[in-house]
């Protein structure tokens, strides 16, 4: 256990030919809270360790990003929890910034920056739901593991909507959640058709190796 209430871990992940050191959480069983600011947020006890573990579809949307044709567009990682893509998109020198809205993301991400002797990436807390007039728009918007509630395929696809331009690619990593429907439901009424690709996402158990690929782009 830290002295700031929560235990952590360091461990190492080869992506793409680099290989990541990445702080986070031991395990699902920390929380800490002790001024509530995750609990205004609507973070609760259960939640809230969830941000901070190393997650299969992290790595993959990592691994992703390591090869993707990125040169000269702005990327956002949305729900970036760790930020995992957004380090690989750091060290491949793209314009990069990251956004959560857990209190202890921007923490984490610095920290695993430097572990990678990376310069500190940009970040921005940013709810789905708020307005977040100083994000601005941006050519790419990615993010991984974040369906897995109901009212997250409307939320998410409205918020691309408002940091999106009309050249705008979305890549989302899933790793099977069922709310994927709702979601190409409510990006096709933001403009954008979608395309899936199969594909195992590193570390994940046998029964939900079968990760997706879920990209989109406007008509």
């Amino acid at each position: 256990m830290s002295e700031l209430g929560y235990a952590v871990d360091t461990t190492t992940h080869r992506i793409g030919t680099d290989d990541y050191r990445i702080r986070a959480l031991l395990d699902r069983r920390q929380y800490w809270d002790p001024d509530g600011d995750a609990a205004r947020a609507g973070i609760s006890s259960a939640s809230w360790p969830l941000f901070g573990l190393v997650w299969p579809a992290g790595l993959a949307l990592a691994d992703e990003m390591s090869r993707f044709a990125i040169a000269g567009r702005s990327v956002v990682e949305v729900g970036c929890g760790l930020g995992i893509a957004s380090l690989v998109l750091q060290r491949r020198g793209v314009n990069v910034t990251a956004t959560d809205h857990h209190p202890l993301t921007e923490e984490f991400l610095r920290r695993n920056a430097a572990l990678n002797d990376l310069p500190p990436i940009a970040y921005r807390r940013a709810s789905w739901t708020g307005e977040n007039r100083d994000l601005g728009r941006f050519d790419l918007i990615v993010a991984s593991d974040v369906l897995y509630e109901r009212g997250h395929p409307a939320e998410l696809a409205a918020f691309i909507g408002r940091h999106s331009t009309p050249t705008t690619e979305v890549m989302v990593a899933d790793p099977g959640r069922a709310h994927c429907g709702r979601f190409r439901t409510a990006m096709r009424e933001e403009g954008y058709t979608s395309s899936e690709r199969r594909r195992e996402f590193p570390g994940a158990e046998r029964r939900s190796k079968a990760g997706r690929i879920l990209r989109f782009v406007r008509d």
